[in-house]
């Protein structure tokens, strides 16, 4: 027999990504598994960026936070919570350190890809009723055909009277679809660009085909739908104009593969990081600085808005968390946390698809079940609108999440000259205070059906739960 060869003293300096399940016991596994299993809930009860703060809302208030604008004081363990216009929200668990040490903050966004219905959606063309949309973020619009959709929102009356519509989710309730083209027919579809394939325009919803009674009418199958509507929701057409009602997937979030080893489900850009954070500040009791989570709205459009992060939301929440904390404040006490604070940007990253590989630099790309991913830095070909951490940042960080045990790995969203894509690292940045990429890698990120790694989730709380701590 040939003697094992002794592995070179050298080969210890080398980095090798682990795979996380290697690293985890069965007791283990199946606390990842049961982990799992909550995700997928929350996953189904927030389809749209105002279902998620509503879960959210309801779940602090369960587990002892209370609302900032009812506390005067603030003390070290408070647990508080305040919510922006239904869309995004900011809670946090003050620490023992003063404030003006700085804040331990995980930034996450609640919206995700999607169709919105247009102010004026409702026609009908050769005896069928249809919805107009106009597609939210960065989608393959193709990839929304011939699937079931559900309407999720809000519609409010003249009267200001708010009406909360879901229909497609429970047992025995209609969906809606936009059918595609048969392939008998698509040569000239089939034919061009995959971008250029389905014209936005054309992303009508399916809604009805059975008209009101009596052939003399004009838009009979307009009307039968209104009327429906009228007498199922008690609004008119002219409310339309005053809605926000979203198509979303029909489908739950599901176990994938033989071993159910990933989640597949829609909007886990970036509900699976705002799931995570929220898991980790719950479990989080009296923290050395104050651990807050932030979740924002309008990420996939920009950050703008009242409730983006470009907003104001952020800041004055902490001016108002700061004028609770600390003695004889004033503006510099509020610079000062926000300079001093340290944040991870928690969004998703594309993880490594052999089926696409020439997309991706092997060394520098996550692989789902390698750990939650560290990103130095996204932004597009030379780093363009990217916060890009600081060295020191990405050392402290990594200490925090070896010292805990989580397992990590590094990546980047494709190869250089590819595409690229951003996160809230350089808005939270403009603050002065130090912000590095945290989050979970995707299969088919901004699809319908998106994929990730059991193990890469739980490792993602397990990573967000050490910071809060550190």
């Amino acid at each position: 027999m040939t003697a094992s060869k002794e592995q070179h003293p050298a080969s210890k300096l080398a980095y090798r990504r682990q795979n996380a399940w290697d690293c985890l016991g069965e007791a283990e596994k199946a606390g990842v598994m049961a982990f799992a299993g909550d995700y997928k809930k929350f996953l189904d009860a927030a389809k749209t960026e105002r279902e998620v703060i509503g879960v959210t809302v309801r779940h602090l208030n369960n587990i002892g936070f209370r609302p900032l604008n009812s506390m005067m004081k603030l003390k070290p363990g408070d647990r508080i919570y305040t919510v922006n216009r239904h869309k995004a929200l900011i809670a946090a668990v003050i620490g023992k350190r003063s404030l003006e040490y700085g804040l331990h903050v995980v930034g996450a966004h609640a919206d995700s890809p999607r169709l919105d219905l247009k102010p004026m959606p409702l026609f009908e063309d050769e005896e069928m009723a249809f919805f107009k949309t106009h597609y939210y973020g960065g989608i393959k619009k193709y990839q929304w055909l011939s699937i079931p959709l559900a309407l999720h929102g809000i519609v409010v009356k003249a009267d200001g009277d708010p009406v909360q519509v879901t229909v497609g989710e429970r047992q025995g309730d209609p969906v809606f679809t936009i059918p595609d083209l048969l392939p008998h027919l698509a040569k000239d579809q089939m034919d061009k660009k995959m971008a250029d394939a389905v014209p936005g325009e054309n992303l009508n919803i399916l809604v009805g085909g059975i008209p009101l009674p009596g052939s003399e009418l004009k838009k009979r199958f307009k009307l039968a739908i209104l009327e429906y509507m009228n007498r199922e929701y008690g609004i008119v057409e002219e409310d339309l104009i005053s809605a926000e009602l979203e198509l979303v997937p029909a489908w739950p979030a599901m176990d994938v593969g033989f071993d159910r080893s990933f989640v597949g489900g829609y909007g886990q850009d970036d509900r699976v990081c705002v799931y995570t954070a929220l898991r980790a500040l719950a479990e989080t009791s009296l923290p050395e600085r104050t651990a807050l989570v932030l979740l924002s709205d309008k990420e996939e459009i920009g950050s703008s808005g009242n409730t983006g992060m470009e907003s104001v939301f952020f800041t004055n929440t902490v001016r108002e968390i700061a004028a609770r904390c600390v003695s004889n404040y004033n503006e510099l006490t509020a610079r000062r946390v926000l300079v001093n604070s340290l944040a991870l940007s928690a969004d998703v990253n594309a993880g490594f698809d052999p089926n696409y590989g020439d997309v991706s630099e092997k060394m520098n790309t996550a692989r789902l079940g390698a750990g939650a991913v560290l990103t130095k830095y996204t932004g597009s070909r030379g780093k363009y609108e990217s916060n890009d951490a600081h060295a020191e940042v990405v050392a402290l960080v990594r200490k925090l999440f070896n010292e805990a045990g989580v397992i990590w790995q590094t990546g980047e969203l494709g190869k250089v000259d590819q595409g690229g894509g951003g996160t809230i690292a350089h808005l939270l940045a403009d603050h002065g205070m130090d912000v590095l990429d945290c989050g979970v890698a995707l299969l088919g990120m901004h699809s319908p059906f998106e994929v990730a790694s059991k193990v890469d989730i739980f490792m993602a709380y397990k990573g967000y739960k050490a910071f809060f701590s550190g």
